[in-house]
């Protein structure tokens, strides 16, 4: 059995326990596509055997969430895991509208100090649970799309974000919030959209029952965003390069009409890159 399993993670529960529960169902190695924190719920996808080697081919696909911010207070850890620290204004609406396009597009992001980027060889939580300041450097990340949707109470209001992989949502609500001259901190997180996986046919943990979960995995080959390439000559499947029309590019790799892998064309010839079946 490999392919997807489109979950959607309820809150107080890690993507690593979500990975192994699809692990214990299926009997294969599986891996998630980009982890959601434990405090974070929606959008979940999971890899089962060998679909679990194509993270590197999700990497650049975009995801939308549905963030709460709350202004005039923040945390530590930017969320609701740590004390609540009072100290600024609550914006008005239009004030937030007008700084919101600054975030749109390429920009600069320092992720939060309560983070798992790796500094001087342990993970900068590990800093930061001591006390320690930790200088992190700001990394390019991309926000196609920064919208508010409207105020959910009186300090708090509810935003979509669509933006690219290795963004922190966290570090949204810092920036956002230093903007109009106060503090803030992420209050809630759904993701709604994850490449092609959306939250309208992701499945709930608890609903998938050894029965029933077979009929919740995707196929591989139907998540994949590449043309169809159908090559039936052997050598392909032994190493070997094989003349073909096709344009360069990478492709689906059918063999006598099933889903074999990926294959990539260059200068007129195919060559398997992964096998996926």
């Amino acid at each position: 059995m490999t392919g997807f399993v489109n979950i959607d993670k309820g809150e107080g529960v890690s993507s690593a326990y979500a990975v192994n529960r699809v692990k214990r169902l299926s009997g294969m190695p599986c891996g998630h596509m980009g982890t959601l924190d434990p405090l974070a719920s929606g959008v979940l996808p999971i890899g089962i055997g060998n679909a679990a080697r194509l993270f590197e081919y999700f990497l650049n696909k975009e995801k939308t969430y549905l963030a709460r911010f709350r202004f005039g207070v923040t945390t530590k850890t930017l969320d609701r895991e740590s004390e609540l620290v009072f100290g600024g204004k609550v914006p008005e609406k239009e004030e937030i509208e007008e700084v919101l396009p600054r975030f749109v597009g390429e920009i600069e992001q320092v992720p939060p100090a309560f983070s798992a980027v790796c500094v001087g060889g342990k993970r900068s939580y590990e800093y930061a649970r001591q006390g320690k300041e930790v200088p992190l450097n700001a990394k390019r990340v991309r926000i196609s799309s920064f919208r508010l949707i409207g105020q959910t109470e009186k300090d708090e209001f509810l935003f979509e974000i669509v933006c690219g992989g290795g963004t922190y949502i966290r570090s949204l609500a810092r920036d956002v919030s230093g903007a109009l001259g106060t503090v803030g901190f992420m209050a809630a997180l759904r993701r709604i959209q994850s490449g092609v996986f959306a939250e309208q046919t992701a499945v709930p943990l608890d609903k998938l029952t050894p029965e029933n979960f077979a009929q919740y995995v995707i196929p591989t080959e139907e998540v994949l965003p590449f043309p169809a390439l159908e090559i039936d000559d052997e050598k392909l499947y032994h190493g070997l390069s094989v003349p073909v029309r096709q344009a360069d590019g990478r492709y689906k790799l059918y063999r006598n009409g099933e889903f074999y892998g990926l294959a990539r064309v260059e200068n007129g010839a195919a060559k398997t890159e992964k096998k996926l079946c």
